[in-house]
């Protein structure tokens, strides 16, 4: 492949490289969408996976016709993930940061999983204790309707603590499973 993208080389390819290229773009900025994350953050790992070399802010700007300041930003995001990373250019001067795309997309779900998705349990469990704790020591100064409602919600605030400790649970033997792949000994994988 080009040191360069296909959009920057300014050479005539294949239609099927073409229409590949822009697909997987288009794809990967739509499962960010998917995942909560922004479409920018999908095109821009995609253009960075799909190049040869690692690729500057302002090389992504132009590749994507974004603003500096969404490449930036979004970047930043990317590489607190863990799936881009800066890189020193050789021959190159100036104040330019260069970029590639993390490619051991094991790592990749490792770093999502046991980041943000971790903390989104956390938090959600945190949330529902505090709730419970409050409602209990309010119970008392409750009439009796507010009370049954109070329970209520302290039943069903249990029942997904229970749901959210289990996702905690599978989170973790997730990381613990991908943390012994060696996906170079994986041939295939049979689901049934």
């Amino acid at each position: 492949m080009a040191d360069k993208p296909l959009e920057q080389d300014n050479e005539t390819h294949h239609p099927d490289l073409e229409v590949v290229h822009t697909s997987m773009i288009d794809g990967l900025s739509q499962l960010a969408d998917y995942f909560g994350f922004s479409k920018v953050m999908g095109q821009l790992y995609g253009v960075l996976l799909m190049s040869g070399g690692p690729l500057s802010l302002d090389d992504m700007m132009e590749l994507l016709s974004i603003s500096k300041a969404s490449v930036s930003m979004n970047m930043r995001t990317l590489e607190h993930m863990g799936m881009v990373r800066q890189v020193w250019m050789r021959g190159k001067t100036g104040r330019r940061k260069y970029y590639e795309a993390e490619t051991d997309f094991l790592q990749i779900i490792t770093n999502i999983l046991s980041g943000r998705e971790m903390r989104d349990v956390d938090r959600a469990i945190t949330v529902m204790e505090e709730n419970t704790v409050r409602l209990t020591e309010s119970l008392d100064e409750m009439n009796d309707a507010d009370r049954a409602t109070a329970q209520l919600y302290m039943e069903r605030m249990a029942q997904m603590q229970t749901m959210f400790k289990f996702a905690q649970l599978v989170i973790t033997s997730i990381l613990t499973k991908v943390g012994e792949m060696d996906l170079d000994e994986i041939t295939h994988i049979e689901i049934e």
